[in-house]
């Protein structure tokens, strides 16, 4: 009855190892996947990073902690995240092409992303 047990654990611990290698795998093609879109986005983009954050920064006034672009509705945006005096985080989206402010909103909390 012991030996039957131990079999089971390494078959166990092998199917483990496996499935956490494949998992590994595919999360670093999805990585190199999202990595490579990104480029893309931004060798469309005519604004910079430097001019969204300052088109950002003249409509909501705080820090900003993040910029990022994003395809929203078919469309190349750049995401800014400002953090006002009064601690209530606000994203601007401002058009990659344009460098026009076209919505600020509140930011609402997300779920934590895994890996």
């Amino acid at each position: 009855m012991m030996r039957y047990g131990r079999g089971r654990t390494v078959l166990v611990g092998a199917v483990l190892v496996f499935s956490v290698s494949a998992c590994g795998h595919m999360m670093g093609k999805m990585k190199e996947d999202v990595l490579k879109a990104k480029a893309e986005m931004a060798s469309e983009a005519k604004v910079t990073i430097e001019q969204a954050i300052k088109a950002a920064s003249e409509k909501v006034q705080g820090t900003v902690i993040e910029a990022e672009l994003e395809k929203k509705q078919g469309n190349i945006v750049w995401e800014v995240e400002v953090v006002t005096t009064d601690g209530t985080v606000m994203e601007a989206i401002v058009d990659s092409a344009t460098g026009a402010v076209t919505s600020i909103e509140k930011k609402k909390p997300e779920m934590e992303k895994c890996c």
